[in-house]
């Protein structure tokens, strides 16, 4: 491994180590004090803990995780296995250790809205990195791998609005479900102007032997498409085909990894797009004509 890699790995480490502290903080100092969920299994944990007074929630996220992981680490991609094995075990640890921090005293809303912006800053920072914190996001990413109808996004936030349901069930209060849907929604809000704050996109021309294989895996484990162009070696004059491919930012780093670990010889010509319109990106308006 040169000097960029290792540079880049420490920098992983500690973006998803740093994230994963954030979102512990948001949960710890805003949420769990007033019963408001963000989801995830975190959330599902707060929820077992009122019904159990089991109140270990990182402890019981860590151990809900174990069997999503030993499901999914030959199907998620060596990297983002590991840059989640990272964030669901520092996850749980900070959550655990953070408790201990005194609580801050406010309205709810306002707990679920400083909780949301906190957490959602940390998950951005995880998830920039090409990994995750574990939990439903394994989850959305398996079952998406067994029906393609739904795309990744919408099965975790069914999985979401359905905890956040229980949470009004379970503490008898619809305030607490409607505190904790604030919260859920900030955090995605947040998220996302972390991950995509400049909306840049990036697009792949690929050049590989094993065009089959990675075109696949690129569906499988990015949930995005891929064209194949038919093409022609000018030197050669044999036939080639070439994959063509847009990914948002946050992905282009995964991708560049997929297809190097695939076909270390792979030929790859990486461009900037500042607006791509179309499925899985922007929506056609008349202003973007």
């Amino acid at each position: 491994m040169n000097a960029a890699n290792t540079k880049k790995r420490v920098l992983d480490v500690l973006l998803i180590t740093i994230g994963s502290a954030l979102y512990a903080l948001g949960f710890d100092l805003f949420l769990r004090p007033y019963d408001i969920t963000g989801g995830g299994l975190s959330g599902l944990a707060m929820i077992v803990a009122e019904l159990t007074g089991f109140n270990a929630i990182g402890t019981m996220s860590l151990i809900a995780n174990i069997p999503l992981f030993l499901i999914g680490w030959k199907r998620l991609g060596r990297f983002f296995f590991l840059g989640s094995l990272l964030g669901m075990v520092t996850l749980s640890v900070f959550i655990d250790v953070f408790v201990f921090l005194p609580v801050v005293h406010t309205e709810p809303l306002l707990a679920g809205l400083f909780g949301g912006v906190i957490a959602g800053f940390g998950l951005g920072l995880v998830f920039l990195r090409g990994a995750s914190t574990g939990g439903i996001d394994i989850l959305a990413r398996l079952a998406r791998q067994r029906s393609r109808r739904f795309p990744i996004g919408k099965i975790m936030l069914a999985i979401d609005c359905v905890i956040v349901v229980l949470n009004g069930i379970v503490f008898e209060d619809v305030n607490k479900a409607l505190y904790s849907a604030v919260a859920l929604y900030i955090m995605s809000v947040v998220m996302d102007g972390v991950i995509y704050g400049r909306n840049d996109s990036g697009v792949f021309l690929i050049i590989s032997e094993k065009y089959r294989e990675i075109a696949d895996e690129i569906d499988r484990k990015l949930d995005r498409g891929a064209t194949l162009l038919p093409a022609t070696g000018a030197y050669t004059n044999q036939p080639k085909t070439v994959i063509l491919c847009a990914v948002k930012e946050a992905q282009v780093g995964q991708l560049q990894r997929l297809v190097t670990e695939l076909d270390p010889e792979a030929f790859l010509i990486v461009q900037k797009a500042h607006q791509i319109l179309g499925e899985g990106f922007g929506r056609y308006s008349d202003n973007s004509l």
